[in-house]
């Protein structure tokens, strides 16, 4: 039984439709990624299923209860980050987690060791006395997923929470939502970093123009929409490489229009073929190339996204 439902939403501003028909529903223990271009409608059906934006038709169950009807019921357990968090700009980063706490509920016995955890966790520890107003992009960040995760809500609504944040604390974000999932979080988190929403979610929902294009498991659409492998190759010896690659391509009967490059990678594309693909690697190498990169990938989320065209904004 799906943990969220959504049915024919509709999201609109005055004479513009954000959000028109969107159906999908999610799963118990799942992170899905909520994928489109500026526009398509992501912030919107996000802050609708928050309760943050009335929609102008459609029906939304969040834990087994209807959002319009038992609204207090439906967002007990939700936990929600908008893009751009407001914030109490005066308050120190321990006090800003211990006021959350104590909104939802956490009795003062427990709120400092609850605090103490989160500060931890979202590695603010050397800032717990300062003051909000004084943290970088990607430290505010950190804070206000600390406070969305510090209660342990069952779904989870991240627009862009992992916009501002440097490599490393886009890791630990990805452990921590990884750790809520293990603990039977639902989870839909919207990015624009569509390599790295490869690496940790299970499904994908894609949205164009306010539609839905397409949903499932990472699997699911690639065999949807044509499932293909590329060859990244790097040559120790460019001019040499390039030769044998061109010589076998056309013993291959691969057509050219099969080759990309991205500055000093070659990339083979190969459709629905894991076997060709291989059986092509395994003769590159016979011929004693010299090779210093080599790797052999499926399409990931950034690849589906541009294969199936979802580039349009409402």
């Amino acid at each position: 039984m799906g943990v969220v439902k959504v049915s024919m939403l509709r999201v609109a501003y005055d004479e513009v439709t954000a959000v028109s028909e969107l159906s999908f529903q999610l799963e118990r223990g799942k992170i899905y990624g909520f994928v489109g271009p500026n526009g398509a409608g992501k912030t919107s059906t996000i802050k609708a299923l928050a309760g943050v934006l009335e929609p102008a038709q459609g029906k939304i169950i969040l834990n087994g209860f209807d959002l319009e009807t038992e609204r207090e019921k439906a967002l007990t357990h939700v936990g929600y980050m908008p893009d751009f968090s407001p914030v109490y700009d005066n308050l120190k980063v321990w006090e800003y987690l211990d006021v959350f706490a104590a909104a939802y509920g956490v009795n003062s016995g427990e709120r400092a060791g609850l605090v103490e955890k989160w500060l931890h966790k979202s590695d603010l520890m050397v800032k717990k006395d300062a003051l909000i107003k004084g943290l970088s992009r990607g430290m505010h960040q950190r804070l206000v997923l600390a406070k969305t995760l510090e209660v342990g809500p069952n779904i989870l609504l991240l627009d862009e929470p992992a916009s501002g944040l440097d490599p490393i604390a886009r890791k630990q974000m990805r452990d921590l939502l990884k750790e809520a999932s293990a603990g039977g979080a639902t989870i839909l988190i919207s990015s624009h970093i569509l390599s790295e929403l490869s690496e940790f979610v299970d499904s994908v929902i894609i949205l164009e123009k306010g539609k839905l294009v397409i949903a499932g498991t990472v699997d699911d659409i690639r065999k949807k929409t044509g499932m293909a492998q590329k060859l990244i190759l790097r040559f120790t010896k460019e001019e040499d490489g390039l030769a044998v690659l061109e010589k076998l391509l056309q013993a291959e009967g691969i057509p050219k229009e099969c080759v990309s490059r991205d500055r000093d990678h070659h990339i083979v594309h190969f459709q629905n073929n894991e076997v060709q693909a291989s059986q092509f690697l395994t003769k590159l190498i016979s011929t004693g190339v010299g090779l210093s990169e080599c790797s052999l990938k499926n399409d990931d989320i950034e690849d589906i996204f541009l294969k199936i065209g979802a580039k349009e904004v409402a």
